[in-house]
């Protein structure tokens, strides 16, 4: 158990100061790209959000291809900001494509929140039944209300009671009420 438990430590600790470092790299390429003040914290806020959101439904085992789409742009503007911030980029010239990137950010990270949130999972395929269930066994003392009560109900409709009626006259659960509705039916027909 202590194992596992500095084992967890460990990448609990690993996990926070990636954290720390990437969310560091985000907020010092949106102020280069032109976003200052809090609009340069709320950049790798919503970076982190929608890879914690799309890891989420990774998790949970719902729609998959989505998930890992949203994660793969959070990862990508994640690991580009690091990336760009190790040397790579001139941070006092920053070109006009990411500029234009971090300002159209919040809006992508926004429909990817939105979908992964409220896309609803697609429906598994109808499962064909295996074998039909067997008949239901019908007592031949119920088999015989059940004439009386068809007779009874055929003299005053004019027509054969369906298993429905024959239900809620007999009192039976329908699986039952079925199978005498069948039997009736096949002792009518010649």
């Amino acid at each position: 158990m202590r194992a596992q438990l500095a084992r967890v430590d460990a990448v609990l600790v690993q996990a926070v100061i990636a954290a720390a470092l990437s969310f560091a790299h985000l907020h010092d390429l949106a102020v280069a790209a032109g976003q200052d003040g809090w609009k340069a914290w709320a950049y790798p806020v919503s970076v982190d959000l929608l890879m914690v959101a799309a890891w989420r439904r990774l998790r949970s085992g719902q729609s998959k291809t989505v998930a890992w789409c949203w994660f793969v742009i959070a990862l990508a503007a994640s690991l580009g900001a690091n990336v760009a911030t190790a040397g790579l980029l001139d941070m006092n010239d920053v070109p006009a494509w990411l500029r234009i990137t971090v300002a159209g950010w919040p809006a992508l990270a926004f429909l990817g929140g939105t979908l992964l949130a409220h896309t609803p999972d697609p429906k598994p395929p109808p499962v064909e039944p295996p074998d039909p269930p067997p008949p239901t066994a019908v007592p031949a003392a119920l088999v015989e209300h059940a004439r009386k009560v068809a007779t009874a109900h055929r003299a005053r409709t004019g027509h054969a009671p369906d298993a429905a009626t024959l239900r809620a006259r007999l009192g039976v659960p329908q699986p039952m009420a079925d199978a005498i509705a069948t039997r009736l039916r096949e002792e009518r027909s010649p």
